[in-house]
């Protein structure tokens, strides 16, 4: 079976900015694409396929009310500690999943407004 979520957009007012918060909280690099009137920040293909990407567009408006995802971290420790300094609010810290020693859960505001999970085994 498929995984159930084909591709995610995370909506930005500023793709420089949003792209620097997510380099610096997950450690990873992105691939940007500008078609004038919507840019897109690819994040690192998983498998050969592309999970999502931080997206600007006139009509994208960044909200902490929508649909909450989690996105993996490898350190959940090194990853909160720099949301706030790239500019975001942690909202709920590290946190237990206590069903099945699933790992860990955390969520904050990010650069451009949106509430954005994160997600790790220890």
């Amino acid at each position: 079976m498929k995984n159930l979520i084909a591709f995610f957009e995370i909506p930005a007012v500023d793709l420089d900015r949003a792209i620097k918060f997510y380099q610096s909280v997950l450690n990873t690099q992105f691939t940007v694409c500008d078609w004038g009137k919507e840019k897109m920040a690819f994040f690192p293909e998983e498998d050969g396929v592309c999970p999502g990407a931080i997206s600007w567009s006139d009509h994208f408006k960044p909200s902490k009310d929508g649909v909450l995802i989690s996105l993996n971290c490898k350190n959940m420790e090194t990853s909160l500690s720099l949301v706030e300094i790239n500019g975001g609010k942690i909202t709920i810290p590290k946190t237990k999943i206590e069903a099945d020693n699933r790992g860990y859960f955390s969520v904050f505001i990010d650069s451009e407004g949106n509430s954005i999970g994160l997600y790790s085994d220890f």
